[in-house]
């Protein structure tokens, strides 16, 4: 079995990441490579749940004009649809998976309990979060976080379009900084936009470290689960 530094991780994908490059739907080989890499690390041991955007199917309100708590309930649902995705994919290479949703819906998944998942957790299934903290007003990654938190994950990895955390936008400002290593309070003080605010006290409050990583190529996954030196490590 392969040497890793990580026991329980909760890794977070945005919606977009299902997507590929048609940036809406999904996208049947994009999801399938993540779940190729995500099956390997199963297989070296390590204990995987997952939270999912959904941002490949719905980004909030129209023009501003649907009131603010309809339009995060289609979002939720929205994750839901990705949960499904996964588990499909997954399922299909030998993987057993659970999705489980802030908001009930029985006959496609099951309701979030911490001790079910833990419990999927500890028998080698993969648990997919979905439908966000099941409230609106809060972002899936304040969900990620507060999922990592309950199952007590050994780190959270964010995989993003960008390949670490930046002083600034690098497709924008050429000198943008690339951080190695970076703490709570100067992602929040810098205003640096690595998780929403209340996602980065949560994190903070509760010592959670945190790797942001490239996710244009899923290989970065088992890395990351490794412990090799990819991305950015916020503590």
């Amino acid at each position: 079995m392969a040497s890793t530094k990580y026991k329980r991780v909760l890794l977070k994908l945005s919606g977009e990441a299902l997507a590929g490059e048609q940036k809406m739907g999904v996208d049947a080989q994009t999801v399938g490579k993540i779940c190729d890499k995500i099956k390997e690390v199963v297989e070296m041991g390590v204990q995987v749940a997952i939270v999912v955007g959904g941002g490949n199917f719905w980004r909030g309100r129209n023009g501003h004009q649907m009131e603010r708590t309809t339009a995060d309930y289609m979002g939720m649902l929205a994750t839901a649809m990705n949960g499904l995705a996964l588990q499909d994919a997954l399922e299909a290479r030998g993987i057993y998976s659970r999705v489980q949703t802030a908001i009930e819906m029985r006959e496609i998944a099951e309701p979030f309990i911490q001790r079910k998942a833990e419990k999927h957790l500890n028998r080698g299934r993969v648990v997919i979060f979905a439908c966000g903290t099941g409230h609106p007003y809060f972002t899936t990654d304040t969900a990620a976080v507060l999922r990592a938190t309950e199952i007590k994950a050994d780190v959270i990895l964010l995989g993003k379009a960008i390949d670490a955390v930046y002083s600034a936008d690098p497709k924008i400002d050429s000198t943008a900084k690339r951080y190695e290593e970076i703490s709570y309070m100067e992602v929040l003080e810098k205003d640096l936009k690595v998780m929403d605010s209340t996602a980065t006290a949560l994190c903070r409050d509760n010592n959670i470290p945190l790797l942001v990583f490239g996710i244009a190529d899923p290989e970065n996954i088992v890395r990351a689960v490794k412990g090799e030196k990819i991305g950015t490590i916020v503590s």
